[in-house]
């Protein structure tokens, strides 16, 4: 990123606009999300000659893009943001558990990780909507089961490391009991390599939201997300190409971002990184 300090400044302006836009957005209509006209449908965005009134024009059903765009960004993120944060406590902390006890819990723990990381995990997806069928709750569960196990052997590695360096000996030889080693004293200094991997996995569970709302099997009407504005637009992009446009490349710029900033953070963060580059 040093010798492009204008992508990562760009890649911080998208991921600080994304979430005012999915918060504030909704003043630039007056329209609501599924609010339908269809003497209206399929009008192009108005600075292609389109109705003033829908600045990004409208869909198949005459709802304005402007508010499809919005609402279907809030879901997106908030769908994301939820999913990142159940796989990283749930993975992190049977990554703590595996480095406290060893032995069989362990091996046990690992050959878990393992298994998931075996199997392609959208067919797990598709397997437990097929089974339990699809609502909200299930499917933020699901993109919070998707990468759990990165953070777990990530947590297990550098738990192990800094368990071994004299500041832990020294505060387990004072008595403090394993909570307070943890929480307080190895969390904190193992906590830039699991943000770092936040920073990866977020870009990752958007575009499995957004694939499985694109298919039909993430979120469902009257909810929407940017996949599903996506999956409606793809029968009219020789007609309507707009439809299916703009949630593209709202999805590619925020997973881009995403990615390129947390690229900047494993530079900025990882030892070894820093003393290679400097």
């Amino acid at each position: 990123m040093r010798r492009f300090p204008w992508l990562l400044a760009a890649a911080f302006a998208i991921l600080a606009a994304a979430p005012l836009a999915a918060l504030f957005g909704g003043w630039l209509t007056s329209y609501g999300v599924t609010q339908q006209n269809l003497l209206a449908r399929l009008k192009p965005p108005s600075f292609l000659g389109g109705d003033p009134r829908h600045l990004l024009g409208t869909d198949r059903l005459g709802r304005d893009m402007v508010a499809r765009l919005v609402g279907g960004l809030q879901m997106s993120l908030s769908v994301a943001v939820a999913g990142t944060v159940i796989g990283a406590v749930v993975g992190s902390a049977i990554g703590f558990i595996a480095a406290h006890f060893r032995g069989w819990v362990e091996e046990s723990l690992m050959m878990l990780v393992d298994f998931q990381a075996s199997l392609p995990f959208i067919l797990i997806a598709l397997t437990l909507l097929a089974f339990f069928g699809n609502s909200l709750t299930l499917f933020v569960i699901l993109m919070g089961l998707h990468g759990w196990e990165s953070y777990a052997r990530l947590a297990r590695g550098v738990v192990l490391s800094a368990a071994s360096q004299p500041y832990a000996k020294a505060v387990v030889a004072l008595g403090a009991a394993p909570m307070r080693l943890y929480l307080r004293h190895i969390l904190p200094n193992v906590a830039s390599a699991l943000i770092v991997q936040v920073t990866l996995n977020f870009p990752q569970i958007i575009l499995l939201e957004t694939s499985l709302s694109f298919l039909g099997l993430g979120i469902q009407p009257p909810l929407t997300s940017l996949g599903q504005i996506l999956g409606d637009g793809r029968e009219y992009l020789s007609s309507a190409w707009w439809i299916a446009v703009w949630p593209g490349l709202v999805i590619f710029a925020v997973t881009l971002s995403m990615s390129i900033v947390g690229d900047w953070l494993r530079d900025r963060l990882d030892p070894m990184l820093r003393h290679r580059t400097a």
